[in-house]
């Protein structure tokens, strides 16, 4: 997939204000320190689209983004570990849980993992949720550069022999560098080829 076009549309935390047109939508989601604005800005070739922060927890709306006029990708706040007080996350973790079992429009999300660390109970109890609420889910694993690839390969294979203790198989996922651009183009792929295919029904 090119990327022609990435636009900010809207910021907003009451899910009822999110865009009205039934263009699909592809939510990223992650702990506050994954990296994910760093990625959505190497995914769309921009440098500053997504607001990156030294500070975790920068994003605590839901953000929409317009790309090439035919699809949305939504930027979550992270879950874990931001320096906000408890009564500010308790109410943004209420509105990433209404984003998802409320927003009809949602067809995937991408749940990211810093691919350096074993796996974290915050992460495994996420997606223990999206697979009990049925919200389909891939995972995108981050920050590929900073392993070794023998030290990499390990920690996926970790990480696939934790989720095979929860999960009858391990959900999609993809492996990414976000410095140089590793996954860019089978992850755009991936969510061009769903496209194609909801085009097609």
């Amino acid at each position: 997939m090119k990327i022609t076009s990435a636009e900010f549309v809207m910021s907003n935390s009451d899910v009822a204000k999110c865009p009205k047109n039934k263009l699909p939508e592809y939510a990223f989601i992650g702990r506050s320190n994954v990296g994910k604005s760093s990625l959505i800005n190497m995914l769309m070739q921009r440098k500053s689209l997504a607001k990156t922060s030294g500070r975790p927890g920068k994003t605590q709306l839901i953000n929409h983004f317009l790309i090439n006029k035919n699809w949305y990708l939504v930027d979550l706040p992270g879950y874990g570990y931001a320096r906000v007080s408890k009564s500010s996350k308790k109410t943004f973790q209420k509105f990433i849980t209404n984003y998802f079992e409320k927003r009809q429009q949602l067809v995937l999300g991408f749940v990211l993992i810093d691919c350096r660390h074993e796996p974290q109970p915050i992460d495994l109890e996420f997606m223990e949720w999206m697979g009990q609420s049925q919200i389909p889910f891939s995972i995108i694993f981050t920050k590929a550069d900073k392993l070794k690839p023998n030290a990499l390969t390990r920690n996926l294979e970790v990480y696939t022999q934790k989720m095979l203790e929860t999960w009858e198989e391990m959900p999609q996922y993809f492996v990414t560098s976000s410095s140089n651009g590793d996954g860019r183009d089978e992850l755009l792929g991936y969510i061009n080829q769903i496209n194609s295919d909801l085009t097609a029904l």
